[in-house]
């Protein structure tokens, strides 16, 4: 029998990274601030990332037997209602991501039998959200059948995506004296060219920065499972804080190696992890070989991440729900343990968030970027509940003890959790701003901005709404 803590502060560090990063994180930076990023990665660690990280550290030796995540913290620092909107909020911020994988798959799947994006960059954009909408609900009637295999996969595609993006930075900064090559970007020896210029368009990227580097609360339920968690597991989380700052820095300064920050390309958003192996094939002189592998990695890994992103999430709300707020009929699994009310509300909201964008964004590239920023917005949200829960538990310091505490001074530890939240709030604030110019499409801006408003109200809302149906049905019962 397998020994229950076996997890140790290295395990905990790279399982974290896994899940937390990813060369998407640099490529997606890079083409919204050029070089310039380097500065916003340092900033961000510093004062937003290691906190962060470190308040889930103190947060997970504090209720290192809690196994539900965020909600278990919120539940025992505050009330029921509580918890269960800091669980809706876990699962509804998966929509849109839901509905941007279909994308990720097209295109790994043109780079891969294409050797480019043209099948999704060229085809109009409401035949690819048909697609799209065909490969999510494929995915969807799989995942009520069993996740067994796709989690298999997932774990090696997971493992691979990893590899390919060290490799990535490994690759890019020794061409220059492994193969000659010469930098795309001018003066990167220059501090100038690090320095951004603060204004409403650099202040609209900021979200992306904090969806990048957000998420390490997912691996909180490990806590229990690792050796010495109250000292082991925040000292992985110091680990990954170091891991990701270093991949952050030297995979943007590899990027600007590879692709000019003066001169970005539209679709580097979409297309530029694909277009950066596809140069680094040409130097090593191996060709289409590393887009080859970095399209198989990525396809099964997007795969992997759909269906599993339609299962878990979902039984994560509805496993432990309370029928005072989610009502029963949603909670209603079949003989398979599958819940089909739940997969079928899933079902018409991310098909919805497919349709409806295609019939305002007709250039599919615009589309996928629109939809990174979204996410950017939506998925970040999650992240507000993990900053209360670490100011109440300083504001109820005298209730709760921790072997490890980020910092000693509970008025300190609130002040940090106030400032983690009102800085991600903002981000996701002004992440709502287009990424286009007003003056470059008016009817364009005007609808990406409506639907960066209206999609995080509405799907905040529809928490709101459950309690009320929980109620009818009670009532309905009786």
């Amino acid at each position: 029998m397998m020994n229950e803590k076996q997890l140790r502060w290295y395990n905990i560090a790279l399982m974290a990274f896994v899940s937390v990063w990813g060369l998407g994180n640099v490529v997606n930076n890079y083409a919204l601030q050029g070089l310039t990023v380097v500065t916003s990665w340092i900033l961000i660690m510093i004062f937003y990332f290691v906190p962060y990280t470190l308040s889930v550290g103190q947060l997970g030796s504090t209720f290192k037997e809690a196994s539900g995540g965020v909600s278990s913290w919120i539940h025992a620092t505050s009330t029921k209602r509580l918890a269960y909107y800091a669980a809706w909020t876990y699962w509804v911020v998966h929509i849109p991501y839901l509905a941007q994988k279909p994308q990720g798959i097209l295109l790994a799947l043109s780079w891969l039998i294409q050797g480019n994006g043209d099948f999704v960059n060229t085809v109009d954009s409401k035949i690819i959200s048909a697609i799209c909408l065909v490969i999510f609900l494929l995915f969807l009637w799989i995942s009520s059948k069993g996740l067994t295999t796709l989690k298999m996969i997932g774990n090696m595609a997971g493992t691979a995506m990893f590899i390919m993006s060290i490799l990535f930075i490994i690759l890019a900064v020794s061409a220059p004296a492994l193969r000659g090559t010469v930098s795309e970007t001018a003066n990167m020896t220059h501090i100038s060219t690090y320095i951004p210029k603060i204004n409403v368009s650099y202040l609209t990227t900021i979200s992306m920065l904090v969806f990048a580097v957000g998420g390490c609360e997912k691996i909180s339920p490990y806590v229990n499972s690792t050796k010495n968690a109250s000292r082991e597991f925040p000292k992985g989380m110091i680990i990954l804080a170091i891991m990701v700052a270093v991949c952050a820095l030297l995979g943007s300064v590899a990027m600007g190696m590879l692709f000019d920050a003066n001169n970005i390309p539209d679709d580097l958003m979409v297309n530029g992890s694909y277009q950066a192996f596809a140069k680094l094939g040409e130097y090593y002189g191996v060709g289409r070989f590393f887009v080859i592998l970095y399209s198989v990695a990525n396809s099964m890994a997007q795969v992997s991440a759909l269906a599993f992103s339609i299962d878990a999430p979902l039984k994560i709300l509805l496993s432990d729900a309370d029928d005072d707020f989610i009502p029963k009929k949603l909670s209603k699994v079949n003989k398979q343990g599958t819940p089909v009310n739940g997969y079928l509300f899933t079902g018409i909201l991310v098909s919805i968030l497919i349709i409806i964008p295609s019939l305002g964004i007709g250039n599919m590239t615009e589309l996928i970027k629109w939809m990174t920023s979204l996410n950017a917005i939506v998925m970040p949200m999650r992240y507000l509940w993990v900053f209360l829960a670490y100011m109440w538990i300083n504001k109820q310091h005298k209730k709760f003890t921790s072997d490890y505490k980020f910092v000693k001074n509970p008025i300190v530890g609130y002040i940090i959790g106030l400032w983690c939240f009102v800085f991600t709030a903002f981000a996701c604030i002004l992440g709502m701003l287009p990424k286009i110019a007003y003056s470059a499409d008016h009817g364009q801006y005007i609808f990406q901005l409506a639907m960066n408003i209206l999609t995080p109200i509405v799907l905040i809302a529809l928490g709101m709404i459950m309690p009320a149906l929980a109620r009818k049905e009670k009532k309905q019962i009786i």
